[in-house]
């Protein structure tokens, strides 16, 4: 008999997720090329963005972010978050995404392909500072969108403002009415969902914080990136880093990285179910 072969695993889809790049305040001109060798190493099939691209949403803030963004040469999918709106009056309620539309065309992207579908949504709001909301009509919206997937396609949503408590002490609340919205997006076939905001790396399988159904409930992972814009002068030790994600047929892999000087560390790789049922099962005895 000839001897077996092992075929090396295909690799899945891969998406390169940052959040809160801030630019406008100070930034490091190494970033970018470090962004570069990691793009290289990874290959990722996209970028997302989720919001608070720039610091205070102005035009030459806004025309920087994108610049940078798509120096890379992968497609980008970019999300508003409450930075990206004008600070001014009354530019802030009459005209409050003219220039992140400028950029991006819409506050609500869509990206397809046969292995991947995303769905963007919009959760900033003018009439709020930091706090941010998604109506029924974006999550009927995107129902509809993720509906027409195709087959094994890893179906993601995007939105700036976090579904899951951060690892340390935050003020900023979650989006308005987290169960409904998250509900919805898991109903809506929703697999894997990003975040930002809060500037702290966390990753969550959702049946770790609500109870389901024994065996009832997909599995959907929930994720927040690290902030990758500079740290603000009053949060000590706040790390710079985003998010590599992987998806196979029954699992997705995460991987956080963080940014030092000396270029960026892998601090850890976390592996999550696709579908209903657990990545093992070991009977307790």
């Amino acid at each position: 008999m000839p001897p077996e072969v092992l075929h090396p695993r295909r690799p899945g889809p891969r998406i390169l997720h940052v959040s809160d790049l801030h630019f406008g305040t100070r930034e490091d001109p190494e970033m970018a090329d470090a962004i570069a060798a990691l793009i290289e190493r990874t290959e990722p099939e996209l970028i997302v963005a989720s919001g608070d691209l720039t610091h205070r949403g102005r035009r030459a803030q806004h025309e920087s972010a994108a610049r940078v963004l798509r120096a890379f040469g992968l497609p980008v999918l970019a999300v508003p978050g409450n930075h990206d709106l004008p600070y001014t009056f009354p530019a802030r309620f009459t005209r409050p995404w003219a220039e992140f539309e400028r950029m991006w065309q819409t506050t609500e992207p869509i990206y397809r392909s046969e292995r991947v579908l995303i769905v963007g949504l919009n959760s900033a709001r003018p009439w709020r500072q930091q706090s941010g909301g998604v109506r029924t009509r974006q999550l009927e919206w995107a129902a509809e969108h993720l509906a027409t997937a195709d087959d094994g396609a890893l179906r993601v949503v995007v939105l700036h403002h976090h579904l899951l408590g951060a690892p340390w002490r935050s003020r900023k609340k979650p989006v308005a009415d987290r169960n409904r919205v998250l509900a919805a997006l898991v109903e809506s076939g929703a697999e894997l969902i990003l975040a930002g905001h809060i500037h702290q790396g966390a990753v969550s399988e959702r049946r770790e914080f609500e109870v389901a159904t024994p065996g009832g409930e997909r599995g959907v992972t929930v994720s927040i990136a690290p902030g990758l814009g500079q740290p603000r002068p009053n949060r000590r030790g706040e790390a710079r880093g985003l998010h590599v994600y992987e998806a196979r047929a029954h699992e997705i892999d995460v991987q956080t990285y963080v940014w030092r000087r000396d270029g960026w560390a892998l601090t850890a790789e976390r592996r999550f179910p696709r579908g209903r049922e657990p990545l093992a099962y070991a009977e307790l005895r």
